[in-house]
């Protein structure tokens, strides 16, 4: 602020030294007692006229608005380096305390200047994500629910005339009647071949040898019992043919008797029989007639007769049975049930 106080000082008229101004009643005494001789040459700047009374109070009144301008501006520019105020002060103005007359010159007002205030830095506003509705999932349409599938029929069921003996076969296959002394029926697969034979009240016959027998599979007929009450069995075997000793005293001619297997392929057998009639190693081939209350029932698989043996070796019987056509004879064959 030194500065602009040395300016004000500088213009301030009080401290220029004024010309003195004549005492009118001391010159008005001269001239009417003394010689003088009065004269109005003298210099203008020893007479202070109204006019010039007039520009020099105008001049004062100048430089005190001049000197309020200053210091206004000095106060904001000062106030630029703090922090500006959303709410600016009021102006203020400096009074004179002598009554200024109205000049005839109307002084040219200095332009204030105008400090514009540093902006305030603005803040940018969060952005705000808007928030993620969770995914719901798709509800799937209420359907009716879904019927279980009818179940198709896998087997039927034949059961003979008399009402006594009865078993179950796949379908596609049929059953056909046999004429002759006893009710017997042939079983005939979906290509038309003839897979098995039954009779129900047979009377009973045969013959039997001695065989030396393979066991390959076998499993309890849960529905038929023998009139013995021996168990029934569903049976797959392999019979090898045994010599029959001979016990009596040899002929004149005849060589010594021979034991041993019989020369020749081994016969497969795949019926239903007792227990004690399914016996492994050299025995009697017996027989598969089983006592039943109305007769003898038989129930065993045919094989093709051209072809002899049945299968070309055991590894290729073994092979047969995780077969499909194995699985429905032996599923028959332990269906039977006698009532």
């Amino acid at each position: 602020m030194d500065p602009i106080k040395n300016q004000i000082s500088a213009i301030d008229p009080l401290t220029i030294d004024p010309v003195a101004e004549p005492n009118g009643e001391e010159a008005l005494h001269k001239i009417l007692s003394g010689t003088t001789v009065f004269s109005d040459n003298r210099p203008l700047a020893a007479v202070t006229s109204l006019e010039q009374r007039r520009r020099r109070k105008a001049q004062i009144t100048g430089a005190l608005l001049l000197g309020a301008a200053a210091v206004t501006a000095g106060v904001l520019v000062a106030s630029s380096f703090e922090t500006v105020s959303s709410n600016p002060l009021p102006a203020v103005t400096l009074q004179s305390s002598t009554p200024t007359p109205t000049p005839s010159v109307t002084p040219t007002p200095t332009a204030t200047p105008t400090v514009t205030p540093s902006a305030t830095p603005t803040v940018a506003a969060p952005i705000t994500t808007p928030p993620v509705a969770p995914t719901v999932p798709a509800v799937a349409p209420t359907t009716a629910p879904t019927q279980p599938p009818v179940p198709v029929a896998t087997s039927q069921t034949f059961t003979f005339p008399d009402g006594h003996i009865s078993f179950t076969y796949p379908v596609g296959w049929t059953v056909r009647a046999e004429q002759g002394p006893s009710d017997g029926v042939t079983v005939l697969d979906s290509t038309g071949a003839e897979v098995a034979f039954m009779s129900s009240g047979f009377y009973g016959d045969g013959t039997a040898g001695l065989v030396d027998r393979t066991i390959l599979d076998r499993a309890v007929v849960p529905g038929v019992r023998d009139n013995s009450g021996e168990l029934v069995e569903f049976g797959f075997s392999s019979n090898q043919s045994q010599y029959i000793p001979y016990e009596g005293p040899p002929y004149e001619g005849m060589p010594s008797p021979r034991t041993g297997p019989v020369e020749g392929p081994p016969t497969y057998i795949m019926d239903v029989r007792k227990s004690s009639e399914l016996q492994a190693g050299v025995s009697s081939s017996g027989t598969n007639q089983v006592s039943v209350p109305n007769g003898f029932m038989v129930a065993y698989v045919k094989f093709d007769i051209n072809k002899q043996p049945a299968f070309a070796t055991p590894e290729a019987a073994k092979a047969w049975m995780g077969s499909t056509q194995y699985a429905q004879l032996k599923s028959m064959l332990l269906s039977l049930s006698y009532k």
